[in-house]
């Protein structure tokens, strides 16, 4: 087999075996399927439950290991945390409080 079928969001996530979105990175994790009309049903039923869905099944090529040739998304995942700061520099206020109020006296 040289292509399988694979579902992708309008964001560019692919549906996943673990029936969330992925962002693509890591293609073992992408649900991919044998038969076109097998992703037509499935998007048929996830555009049912997220009417704000827009997605296409396409076609890719499979590398020497069976798994999926896909673009990763350059969109985050809506449930993704940025790392980009550290939690003292996201929240300052939050960065050494144990609940009392951090006022010195002498």
């Amino acid at each position: 087999m040289s292509e399988v079928f694979v579902i992708r969001n309008q964001l560019g996530h692919y549906w996943g075996k673990s029936r969330s979105w992925l962002d693509g990175r890591d293609a073992r994790l992408v649900a991919r399927l044998k038969h076109h009309d097998e992703g037509v049903n499935l998007l048929f039923e996830l555009s049912s439950k997220d009417v704000a869905l827009r997605g296409e099944v396409l076609a890719v090529d499979v590398d020497a290991r069976g798994e999926p040739v896909i673009e990763p998304s350059s969109h985050p995942l809506p449930d993704a945390a940025p790392d980009l700061l550290t939690d003292g520099e996201q929240n300052p206020s939050a960065a050494g409080q144990n609940g009392a109020a951090s006022t010195t006296t002498r």
